[in-house]
């Protein structure tokens, strides 16, 4: 009897585990690996870093990126949850340890969700400028 007590209440337990998958998936997709060609990942940032570019790079990030990725690149934004893919945080290692180039790849590229740059009439230097200011969520 203890046998068939086990056979019935394992597919229960598995519905159960399912369930509470599907509720913490909250219908996301994950990100799937960004491949940039090295060639692109390399490419230096002609742009300096300093108050005037984040300066710039932070009313360009309000304007163009804040509603999805957040006020402060977590992910958070107003329009974050209509989206169908996850999205990065920009404070972790992971984000920050890639190339300026990379970023600015994605950036100018786009893909799935995210449109180019170039969609958005968003010239290359104020990309940069945005890459210099994205580079501040990283020093929390």
């Amino acid at each position: 009897m203890k046998n068939a007590t086990k056979i019935m209440v394992a597919p229960v337990l598995g519905a159960l585990a399912i369930g509470l998958m599907a509720f913490a998936y909250q219908g996301k997709a994950p990100s799937k690996e960004w491949v940039v060609p090295a060639a692109d990942a390399q490419k230096k940032n002609p742009t300096k870093a300093d108050k005037a570019s984040t300066d710039v790079g932070r009313d360009l990030w309000g304007k163009y990126c804040k509603s999805c990725h957040g006020k402060m690149g977590e992910g958070d934004g107003s329009k974050a949850e209509e989206l169908k893919t996850e999205l990065s945080d920009f404070t972790q290692a992971k984000f920050q340890g890639q190339s300026d180039g990379a970023l600015f790849y994605k950036i100018t590229k786009g893909r799935d969700e995210m449109p180019s740059s170039h969609k958005k009439n968003i010239e290359d230097e104020d990309v940069w400028n945005i890459i210099n200011f994205v580079r501040s969520f990283g020093k929390k």
